[in-house]
């Protein structure tokens, strides 16, 4: 069974998890791993439907291959990178026709055309593939054939796969797909996400299209230069509909979506997810949630009250928010790491493309955290990010270029960010400067 360079996917051992809301409107235009680092592979469970190999042998082998035993007093250790949303708008998809050699500039889809989005992550690619695990927040549906793609000016989205291709190629692992855009292609199109994404070799966390695997995380398994670490991967977001508002309601067709939906299970329901993942042998237990209020930098108490009781737990080690669209603040809560919210890494928001947007929206992060684990069984983290910003073009030409942020190329939005990091008085986070 091939595996990837870094990490072994236990996929389905545990998967399916979740995501939240309408943060995706008024973004649109209405004009015009280093050398050296131990390997992390992939063993998808139900590789049939799952995108894997089919070899049995291989794949039993990996889920035998025991993680470390907390009980041993054995200390771990595992660097993680992650970043906010992954919102292809329409004219992103432009930029990534353009990129590919098409001489059409128009904002309209059609059947047949390519895409190369790879330029848009080349000057994050180092960053991201050095650390032991990348994840990803992906907002929209993949299509497995180029068909039924994202149409402009609304907010039901379809990304072309080459996006998947572009994804493992800077160096990511996994994507979560929980969000108000899960369903945009229906059950359909969640399947057809899922399989994109596993063909290039990525894991999947988020709402699934397949009921045996609802509530179930995904797992990597992790080669360090200590040994191999398992790290369970869950989402969850805060709707389904994508209609603007919150709601508890869940597709009839798939009530097993429910489990990928937090205001429904609550943090009860995701700290049971969680223990069966510890159960089945995970390490690390990292949740991530599309929640919170769009476009704004301060944590709803519900958030925050969320984050305590999660991490309040010895079950989870890390929260990752996802969904405002602009960079939220951390905080450290029993010695590990929330980040309320990650900003955008890639998307057409911008107040060149929307008036009513802030400066804000074209900035994310890569969030940089190491988690250890002591021979007591006690699980801390430490946590460095890199700004970044997207590069719109003024015009209709290649760009979306996600850029690394110094307090020299971007220094208003060097600004925005660590103020915003440091909202709620800082989480011994440092923000780390791009070598010249």
């Amino acid at each position: 069974m091939p595996f990837s360079t870094r990490c072994a996917r236990l996929g389905a051992l545990t998967l399916v998890p979740l995501f939240v809301l309408v943060a995706c409107s008024g973004d649109e235009q209405t004009t015009g791993g280093p050398s050296g680092t131990p390997p992390v592979t992939a063993a998808p469970d139900g590789a049939d439907d799952a995108g894997g190999t089919g070899d049995t042998a291989d794949d039993e082998a990996q889920q035998t291959a025991g993680p470390a035993d907390p009980a041993t007093g054995e200390a771990v250790k595992l660097t993680i990178v992650a970043s906010g949303d992954i919102l292809p708008h329409s004219w992103v998809n432009v930029s990534a026709r353009l990129y590919a050699g098409s001489g059409d500039r128009s904002m309209y889809p059609r059947d047949g055309d390519t895409y190369d989005y790879t330029p848009m992550f080349a000057d994050v690619t180092d960053l991201i593939s050095g650390a032991d695990l990348a994840l990803c927040h992906l907002e929209t549906p993949l299509s497995p054939d180029g068909t039924d793609l994202s149409y402009p000016n609304t907010l039901s989205f379809n990304t072309p796969r080459e996006m998947a291709d572009a994804l493992a190629g800077a160096g990511f692992d996994g994507c979560d797909f929980a969000s108000n855009h899960t369903m945009d292609r229906g059950i359909r199109g969640l399947a057809d996400t899922e399989q994109v994404l596993r063909e290039v070799g990525m894991g999947y966390a988020g709402p699934t299209a397949h009921e045996g695997r609802a509530g179930q995380a995904e797992v990597y398994e992790v080669g360090t230069d200590a040994g191999t670490v398992q790290l369970a991967h869950l989402a969850y977001t805060y709707t389904y509909p994508n209609s603007g508002e919150p709601t508890t309601y869940i597709p009839e067709q798939a009530p097993w979506l429910e489990q990928a939906h937090w205001p429904n299970i609550g943090s009860a329901g995701i700290l049971e997810q969680a223990q069966t993942a510890r159960d089945k042998g995970a390490d690390f237990v990292v949740v991530s949630m599309h929640w919170g209020e769009e476009y704004q930098a301060q944590p709803t108490p519900q958030q925050r009250q969320v984050a305590q009781e999660l991490l309040g737990s010895d079950t989870v080690d890390l929260v990752l928010g996802t969904h405002v669209h602009v960079i939220q603040p951390c905080e450290q809560i029993n010695g590990k790491h929330v980040i309320y919210g990650l900003g955008n890494f890639l998307s057409n928001q911008s107040p060149t493309t929307a008036s009513s947007l802030r400066p804000e929206t074209q900035e994310g992060m890569v969030a940089l955290l190491t988690l250890s684990r002591d021979e007591q069984g006690t699980v801390s983290s430490s946590m460095a990010y890199q700004p970044t910003r997207v590069e719109i073009p003024p015009e209709v030409a290649p760009g979306h270029v996600i850029r690394l942020v110094s307090p020299d190329t971007y220094p208003e939005s060097w600004e925005r960010t660590v103020a915003s990091v440091d909202l709620l008085g800082g989480c011994d986070a440092e923000p780390i400067q791009p070598a010249p």
